[in-house]
């Protein structure tokens, strides 16, 4: 199996996903959809946990690459904490998907031992982002507790768009979110 055809497994199977969690992940679809046999998906997955947890480490570098990226196209920290919620956004224009790891997340009981700790590091690389970059106006306590706060406001704000009213909704939340301080205006 080719790297492009590996990197379009990893690719149809996080939108599979990111619309039906890890239970509506099942190799047979993914692999019509990939347009091959589903044997040849064991290939490089044995398992289904297998392709789970390699989804979730593709998903955490994709997120931490995101953000390297806000911070080199502006460096100042409230620009990047501006840009932010842009990150969540972007799923919600894609057929009104959602972050891979708040839909994990809701799931975390039922999935797979290796794709738990994914999940912790996707979350980790999240508030730790924030963290930094609020650091430079708080104290590094406070900016901790707010970068929790902003990642669980962000992605919840996701969710809620997610089940009514979409990217508008988004936007509404976030800009409430920037009216009440949480976010920087």
């Amino acid at each position: 199996m080719s790297e492009t055809t590996l990197e379009t497994i990893l690719t149809v199977a996080r939108l599979q996903v990111q619309a039906h969690g890890y239970d509506g992940l099942n190799f047979r679809d993914l692999a019509s959809r990939v347009g091959i046999k589903a044997p040849s998906l064991y290939h490089h997955f044995p398992t289904k946990a297998a392709l789970g947890a390699a989804l979730a480490r593709r998903y955490c570098a994709d997120m931490q690459a995101a953000l390297d990226a806000v911070s080199q196209a502006d460096a100042a920290p409230r620009a990047c904490l501006l840009a932010y919620p842009g990150i969540f956004r972007k799923a919600l224009t894609q057929d009104n998907r959602i972050c891979l790891a708040s839909f994990l997340s809701a799931q975390i009981d039922d999935l797979p031992e290796d794709m738990r700790p994914e999940i912790r590091r996707f979350i980790d690389i999240n508030v730790t982002w924030l963290s930094e970059h609020l650091s430079t106006f708080e104290p590094e306590d406070i900016a901790m507790r707010r970068a929790d706060a902003i990642y669980a406001a962000v992605a919840g704000a996701q969710l809620t768009a997610r089940s009514s009213g979409g990217v508008r909704r988004y936007d509404d939340i976030i800009a409430s979110y920037r009216s009440v301080g949480l976010l920087p205006a």
